[in-house]
């Protein structure tokens, strides 16, 4: 068993490398592998999204496994963004500029669709905070430290209950 891993646009797949270059030599069915990374990655259009390809090698059969995007791909396309904040600016290392704000509910959204972020939501949800840190992204208008704070004094105990 053979597994090739790429990145790719949400629905965008084509053959074009790095998809094609790298099946083409095991002899599968590069089209038919492309149409069913397109069919499974459909609902992330406009975000890019791990996939792994696992040919066999000696019937030419493959699976698809799609992964998560990461959490700043799922911000963006909350956010409607192109991209988030550029190079960190200020003193500490954070962007000075804000790109945009997420609302609680959409912070939790984001944390119950990551699946490969271990814990509780909690802890998902101050893991999200922690890249709307870094990516200069503001929630309900707060600085995301306030809102892991409130989330440690137990404000949203009840949004975040499982």
């Amino acid at each position: 068993m053979k597994t090739v891993e790429v990145l790719v646009e949400g629905g965008k797949a084509t053959a074009a490398p790095p998809i094609g270059p790298s099946l083409a030599p095991l002899g599968v069915n590069v089209a038919k592998v492309v149409e069913e990374i397109n069919k499974k990655t459909k609902s992330f259009e406009g975000l890019q999204v791990p996939v792994k390809i696992h040919v066999d090698e000696k019937t030419k059969e493959f699976t698809i496994e799609v992964g998560s995007p990461p959490v700043s791909q799922l911000i963006k396309r909350e956010l409607g963004l192109e991209k988030l904040a550029g190079l960190p600016k200020g003193e500490s290392g954070r962007p000075a500029d804000k790109v945009g704000n997420l609302t609680i509910d959409q912070v939790i959204k984001i944390a119950k669709g990551k699946e490969n972020i271990f814990g509780s939501l909690k802890s998902k949800v101050k893991q999200i905070l922690g890249t709307c840190l870094s990516c200069g992204v503001t929630i309900d208008g707060k600085d995301p430290r306030e809102v892991i704070k409130e989330i440690n004094e137990g404000k949203y105990d009840e949004k975040l209950k499982e």
